[in-house]
Formats: C-alpha cells, sequence, structure tokens
C-alpha cells in the first residue's frame, strides 16, 4: 500500500461518518432507530427556491465568484438583517457550503507551524482543517459559567505568538449561545492587538433567534475579522451546499486564489434558488421558527424526564442539555441508543469541555420526537 500523506496521520474521519453507519446498520437489522443527533433541517425549502431552481436552463461552467445577482442578493440581505453593507463586487464570494470555506481560509492563511485558536467545545471541523493544512490546533475553553463566551484574560496570558487565525462560531455550535455586542467588540480588539485574523462561523443567526447579529457590523471589523455563513439552516437547503464568506475585499481576493483552483462554480440552478431565498419575505423564517418551537418543548420534556437541564434562552437547532452529575455522556447517549433506540450526539464530540452534555437535534418531525418522549417515560 500508498504510504498515506503525513497531513492525514493526525486526522480522524467525522464523527457522523462513522456514528451514521452505525446507526444504518442498527436499522437494517430491523432497530426502529429515531436520529435526534444530525443537524440536517428535514422541512422543505421555500417553494420559491425550488421554482427558480426547476426554470433554471444553463448547463455551463459559471463565474468563480457567482453571478452578479446572488452577490447583490447577498449585500442586500446583510444590509436587510444585520445593517452589514458589502460591497457585492469584491467583499462577498459564495461557496459551496460554508464546511467548504473553513478549508478555503485555512489553506489562504495558515502555513505548517502556525497555530489557530479554537473553540472548546465547537466544531469539529475546525481542528481537522487545521490539521489537514498541517498548522496546530490551540483549543481555548468555553463553559456555561460565562455563557459560553471566550475567557480573554486567559487568552490574554497565553503564548499567542505563533497564533494567526482565530475561530469563533456564535450563534454557538452546540450551546446555543447568542452573542452580545460586548463579545464581538472585544474579539476585534484582540485580533488587532495581537494580529490574529477572527473569522465568525454564523449559520444559526436566525434559527429561534429574534436577535440576529454579524460580526461585520461593529466598527473596525473588517480589518481584521471575516464571516461565514450559510444557507442551509436558515431555507432548509443543506443539501443544496451554499454558502458565503464575507469581509475586506484583500482577505475575500486572497480565499478566492484558492477556490478557483478547486471548483469550477456553483451550478447556475442554485445559485437562482439561493436568489430566490434571500429575497423572500421575514415571515416565511418566522413560520419556520414557529415549528422549531414546538419540537424544542418537547425535547425540553425529554431532558425533564432524563433529570437533564439546559437553557431555555438558547438558540439554534439544538438542545444542549446537561446530564446528571455521576454520568458520562458516552454513557448515557449509548443507553439512549441501545435500550430505546433513540440516537442523541454526546458532547464529548465537540471537545473535553462537551463533557457532561448531551446534544438533541430539532431536525425531525414533532411526532417522532413524541415517539422518543414516550420511549423513555415507560422505563
Amino acid at each position: 500500500m500508498i504510504e498515506i500523506a503525513n497531513r492525514l496521520k493526525d486526522v480522524k474521519e467525522y464523527y457522523f461518518s462513522i456514528k451514521l453507519r452505525e446507526v444504518r446498520s442498527l436499522i437494517d437489522q430491523g432497530k426502529p432507530i429515531i436520529n435526534l443527533g444530525i443537524g440536517s433541517p428535514d422541512l422543505d425549502p421555500p417553494q420559491e427556491v425550488v421554482e427558480a431552481l426547476k426554470n433554471a436552463n444553463v448547463h455551463g461552467y459559471q463565474n468563480y465568484q457567482g453571478i452578479p445577482e446572488l452577490r447583490q442578493s447577498i449585500a442586500r440581505f446583510y444590509n436587510r438583517n444585520y445593517n452589514v453593507a458589502l460591497n457585492p463586487v469584491n467583499e462577498i464570494l459564495p461557496l459551496m457550503g460554508s464546511k467548504e470555506g473553513i478549508l478555503h481560509i485555512s489553506m489562504a492563511y495558515l502555513n505548517e507551524g502556525d497555530e489557530v485558536l479554537i473553540p472548546n467545545p465547537g466544531y469539529p471541523t475546525y481542528a481537522s482543517v487545521t490539521k489537514l493544512v498541517q498548522a496546530s490546533p490551540v483549543f481555548y475553553d468555553l463553559d456555561s459559567e460565562n455563557n459560553w463566551q471566550p475567557d480573554f484574560r486567559a487568552l490574554e496570558n497565553s503564548d499567542l505568538l505563533k497564533v494567526k487565525l482565530m475561530w469563533v462560531n456564535y450563534p454557538h455550535m452546540p450551546t446555543g449561545a447568542a452573542p452580545s455586542d460586548d463579545l464581538f467588540k472585544k474579539l476585534i480588539a484582540f485580533g488587532k492587538k495581537h494580529n490574529i485574523l477572527i473569522v465568525n462561523d454564523n449559520p444559526y443567526s436566525f434559527i429561534l433567534n429574534n436577535n440576529p447579529k454579524s460580526i461585520l457590523a461593529y466598527e473596525g471589523a473588517k480589518d481584521v475579522a471575516i464571516e461565514l455563513n450559510s444557507l442551509s439552516k436558515t431555507f432548509n437547503m443543506s443539501g443544496w451546499r451554499v454558502g458565503m464568506v464575507l469581509g475586506n475585499a484583500e482577505y475575500i481576493n486572497n480565499i478566492l486564489k484558492v477556490k478557483s483552483n478547486m471548483d469550477s462554480g456553483m451550478y447556475y440552478g442554485i445559485q437562482q434558488g439561493a436568489v430566490a431565498a434571500l429575497n423572500l419575505p421575514d415571515d416565511w423564517v418566522e413560520s419556520n421558527n414557529e415549528i422549531y418551537r414546538k419540537r424544542r418543548k418537547v425535547v425540553w420534556e425529554i431532558c425533564d424526564k432524563l433529570n437533564c437541564t439546559y437553557d431555555v434562552k438558547s438558540t439554534g437547532l439544538f438542545v444542549w442539555a446537561r446530564i446528571p452529575d455521576g454520568l458520562t455522556a458516552n454513557k448515557i447517549t449509548d443507553e439512549l441508543l441501545y435500550e430505546h433506540n433513540v440516537f442523541v450526539t454526546p458532547g464529548t464530540i465537540f471537545g473535553n469541555k462537551g463533557e457532561g452534555y448531551i446534544r438533541f437535534s430539532l431536525c425531525i418531525d414533532e411526532i417522532k420526537i413524541q415517539e422518543v418522549l414516550t420511549r423513555i417515560s415507560k422505563n
């Protein structure tokens, strides 16, 4: 066998890639598994989006920067919802999902030996991509006592000389913590002081959240910060793979240098669907959220049955629940899977600060969530 590249030696297969094979195997054995683990919206995209895709009839290569209508729609969306002014010509780069952007940004800015600040708990892809480009992850701890925000005093007391990039993710996944104005101001000041690029990953702004924020709305942000966003969660388009990176034209141009060598542009019909989504009235998002509120209420009942605690003010597509003392995340999730045929995510996949927590997804029909409640209530 040919030896693998060094960059893969410290990178593991994504947790959900592995775990979903196991879940599928149990289903194939006849187990009635209910999946409360994955944040892939089960609701349909807006009909206007589907119609735009159906009516598209262009099948050639597309511009690496996306069609002008898409960039203009993103600019209007950001102006309307976040009070952020963006130049659609050079401050917006559409992506095939924001996950793609994590790799593109890392390839554009990180060298071997550079260090990257990564939240713990946080999205596992930040660390795996950092390792893929042969930079070094440096985890900064988040905890409930500080509302899952960085401890800037601890960061200032650490060695930051090799740190080049910092991942932040607000509203936060997996905890659902929302950002404050003060948080974004502190992040911008921190990035400027230490010459660190701040990247806010922002796909959950509109899910069960009445106060969407962008780091780019704050003074000085474009000097030191960029933002990823996505249509996956807001418009139920996760499989369409439509994301974007936004910020200073120089940052965006450097990311484009990577992207333009890795794909041949987003399919025209999907771009037209994205345009339709971004121009929908606000009440479409609210109707989506009403469904999630009902689902979340039942998940809270499940948490109560399991003697778990949770923050009723949290946002996003998940419920982040603290499990009773004396139990581990893997123990309780294995018990739910093998004894109740329910798949729930252990907090530990998001870092060791996720121990003591489990995560429930709201991306499943309310009837099935009620069935989960029934199953665990029998014992």
